[in-house]
C-alpha cells in the first residue's frame, strides 16, 4: 500500500494527519498506552466485495501513524470494513505493518476453518464483526454458530446494528457465551422513537459483565447533532454505572463522512466533557488492555 499523504508538523506544534480535519492535539492529557479501538484500513489494489459497498481512498498504516502522533495514542484496533467482505487480506497486512501495538477484528462466516482462524489469531485478530447495517457478509442467523466457532479462541463478537435490530437481538447476544462489543454508541439517536428501549437493551447487556460499548463515531450515533449534546445524558449514565465496560475509537478514516472529515482531536475531547480523568484512563488504557489482550 502506498501512502497518499504524510504528516507534517507545523511551527506551532500542530500536526496534520490524512482524512482528519484539524491539526492540533486533544485538549486534555492523553494517558500513556491509550488505545484507539476502532479504525479501518483501505487498499484499492484489493478487490471490494461488490459494487455497492462503501469505498475509500487508500488509507494506510503509515497514514494512520500520523493520526496516532497527533492524538497521542500508541495502540489501536484495526476493524475489517464491510467493504472487503470475508477477504481479510488488507486487515492482516495492516496488522503486520503496525506490529504488536495493534489488534484486529476480522469478518468470517461458517466456512472459516480452524486453520484459517489460527492464522488470523497469529496475525493479531481477537474478534469478529457482524455489520448488520452495511449488510452482506454476515447476518443475524449466523450469530450463535459463529460464536461457537470462535469461542475456543477466546475472541469476541463486535456488532453494528440498527436500533430495532439490536433491541431484538439483545437476549440472544446475552446468551452467546462470548464477549459482545457494541459499535458506535449503539447508534443511539438514529431512531429517536426507539431510544428508551435501545438504552434499556444496552444497559441490560452491559450489566451481564460480558458486553462492552464503543464510544466511537458519534456522527453515526447522532447524525442530526453537531456538538453531540444529545449523547450527554447517556454518557453520564455510563459514567455512573459502567465505566469499566467502555472503550473509545476514532472510526478513522471516517468512510461514511465522504469529503467532510471530522476533527479527531475534537471527537476525542468529548471524553473530557463526560468523564473524569480516572475514567478516561480506564476507557483509553485499562479497558482496551483487558478486552483486546494488550500486554499479554
Amino acid at each position: 500500500m502506498t501512502s497518499i499523504a504524510s504528516a507534517a508538523s507545523g511551527r506551532d506544534g500542530s500536526m496534520d494527519a490524512p482524512f482528519s480535519t484539524g491539526t492540533h492535539a486533544p485538549a486534555f492529557a492523553v494517558p500513556e498506552g491509550a488505545c484507539d479501538c476502532h479504525m479501518h484500513l483501505f487498499d484499492n489494489a484489493s478487490p471490494y466485495a461488490g459494487p455497492d459497498v462503501l469505498k475509500h481512498q487508500d488509507a494506510t498504516p503509515q497514514d494512520y501513524r500520523a493520526l496516532q502522533r497527533r492524538l497521542g495514542t500508541s495502540r489501536n484496533v484495526v476493524v475489517q470494513p464491510s467493504s472487503y467482505g470475508l477477504d481479510n487480506r488488507v486487515l492482516v497486512a495492516g496488522l503486520k505493518a503496525l506490529g504488536d501495538s495493534a489488534r484486529g477484528v476480522a469478518v468470517v462466516d461458517l466456512t472459516a476453518t480452524a486453520s484459517q482462524l489460527r492464522d488470523l489469531e497469529d496475525a493479531g485478530v481477537v474478534g469478529v464483526r457482524f455489520n448488520l447495517v452495511q449488510a452482506g457478509a454476515t447476518h443475524e442467523r449466523m450469530l450463535e454458530d459463529v460464536a461457537e466457532l470462535i469461542r475456543p479462541f477466546g475472541w469476541h463478537i463486535q456488532i453494528h446494528a440498527h436500533a430495532a435490530t439490536l433491541i431484538g437481538l439483545a437476549d440472544r447476544l446475552a446468551r452467546l457465551q462470548v464477549p459482545v462489543v457494541i459499535d458506535h454508541y449503539a447508534r443511539l439517536n438514529v431512531s429517536p422513537e426507539l431510544r428508551p428501549s435501545l438504552e434499556d437493551s444496552v444497559f441490560r447487556l452491559l450489566s451481564t459483565g460480558c458486553a462492552w460499548l464503543k464510544l466511537s463515531a458519534p456522527y453515526i450515533a447522532s447524525p442530526q447533532s453537531t456538538g453531540y449534546e444529545d449523547l450527554e445524558s447517556f454518557a453520564q449514565r455510563l459514567s455512573a454505572m459502567y465505566p469499566d465496560r467502555l472503550v473509545w475509537g476514532t472510526d478513522w478514516p471516517h468512510v461514511t463522512e465522504g469529503g467532510h472529515k471530522p476533527d479527531d482531536a475534537v471527537l476525542m475531547g468529548l471524553l473530557s466533557r463526560w468523564f473524569s480523568a480516572d475514567e478516561i484512563t480506564r476507557i483509553l488504557v485499562d479497558n482496551p488492555r483487558a478486552l483486546y489482550g494488550f500486554d499479554i
